[in-house]
């Protein structure tokens, strides 16, 4: 191998290199916050897309300082579709991150028939780091 060849395949792997090394897959570690049902299916779009809904689906978690109900307010989504929010009770913690700039994922971790609203969906946010 040449000299230079080796040089920059080192300094690559130092991070170093103007250019890239072929980067090994960067594993990102998330931690579960906690699991929640959903407040308000009912009254969304849970409805119209429940077919559609399996566990494990990725969720979208939105701010909602504004909302005249509650100031601490998640709305949780799907494709799209607003499913409900995060309760009440337990979105303190939750919003408090959020609104310092902290990335909340969220997925489906379950998915039951149940005349009760609040047992149809449960949703598990996590904190990516």
């Amino acid at each position: 191998m040449e000299r230079r060849v080796f040089l920059t395949r080192i300094l690559q792997l130092a991070g170093l290199a103007a250019t890239p090394a072929i980067a090994a897959p960067v594993k990102v570690r998330k931690h579960l916050l906690q699991t929640s049902p959903v407040a308000g299916f009912q009254y969304h779009q849970g409805e119209t897309c429940w077919a559609e809904l399996r566990e494990g689906a990725a969720l979208s978690l939105a701010r909602e300082a504004e909302n005249r109900h509650d100031a601490r307010a998640i709305r949780i989504e799907w494709q799209g579709r607003k499913l409900g929010y995060i309760p009440r009770l337990e979105n303190t913690t939750l919003a408090s991150l959020m609104d310092r700039g902290h990335t909340l994922t969220a997925q489906l971790s379950a998915r039951r028939e149940s005349r009760d609203p609040w047992q149809r969906l449960a949703v598990s946010v996590f904190l990516a780091g």
